[in-house]
């Protein structure tokens, strides 16, 4: 029995080393400071669940051998979080099977909108082989039970858009994905008390309209008071070691690539 988050990226959504930027970070060399768009997938029983489809989804899944998805959860529809929808495609292939993805209806709404050659593939000029996916809808608050763990859906602001992040429960273990947030109600905020590993949006240390900064996301560490912590959707305003050297011991900023171990 096995309990795992992976990054396949940690960066915002102009990732790092950025298009035309010579600063130290994106010059960097060290391989923490390359960052792709955020996106992880959270394993137990053998099944792959995928939380955001980034652009380089197909380098992430190469990168971690991932042969197979049990289904996608979506945050939200943001570019840096859904144009790697085309490569589920490959997914489909290798299990010849649909699969199934997890969001808002609003979300939903707007993914038909971008895609519509993978939802309504009758339209397709000429014919192609695209993602066989099957929507599901899903509202804050809800507790879905995906394979043998109980997923809580949470709300989210990023900025004035409501967003969602997710707490997953297995055996007795628990983490929370919350990318992409600038505040959080309450209620969430109470759904994150205890956790064994959170994951949470720390863009930059100076403010920003959409994102929490590093001292804003330790201060909801703080008050969740969870074991571990990981740092993410992190910009080139910083380098990887600079912000570890500035962190509590139970606090680190992630990196693509990395491989939490919750449970072995």
């Amino acid at each position: 029995m096995s309990f795992q988050l992976i990054f396949l990226g940690s960066g915002t959504s102009a990732g790092v080393p950025m298009i035309a930027c010579d600063c130290a970070v994106c010059t960097s060399a060290d391989p923490r400071d390359q960052r792709d768009r955020s996106s992880v997938v959270v394993r137990y029983d053998q099944q792959n669940w995928l939380i955001d489809a980034s652009p380089e989804l197909r380098v992430g899944a190469v990168r971690h051998q991932i042969h197979d998805l049990a289904g996608v959860l979506f945050t939200h529809a943001h570019a840096d979080h859904v144009l790697g929808i085309d490569d589920l495609r490959r997914f489909n292939a290798a299990m010849k099977s649909p699969i199934d993805i997890y969001a808002e209806p609003r979300v939903l709404d707007r993914l038909r909108l971008m895609f519509e050659y993978i939802f309504e593939p009758h339209r397709n000029i000429n014919p192609s082989f695209v993602a066989t996916l099957v929507a599901h809808p899903i509202e804050p608050g809800e507790r879905l039970q995906l394979g043998g763990a109980t997923w809580t859906v949470l709300r989210l602001m990023h900025g004035n858009l409501p967003i969602v992040g997710f707490r997953v429960d297995y055996a007795g273990r628990s983490l929370a994905y919350c990318t992409d947030v600038s505040a959080m109600p309450d209620e969430t905020l109470e759904q994150l008390r205890g956790l064994d590993v959170l994951v949470i949006d720390a863009l930059r240390r100076k403010p920003h309209p959409t994102h929490l900064t590093v001292e804003q996301a330790l201060a909801i560490i703080d008050r969740a008071g969870c074991q571990r912590a990981y740092l993410t959707h992190i910009a080139h305003d910083v380098s990887h070691a600079d912000l570890q050297r500035d962190l509590p011991a139970h606090v680190q900023p992630a990196h693509d690539g990395l491989v939490v171990e919750l449970m072995q």
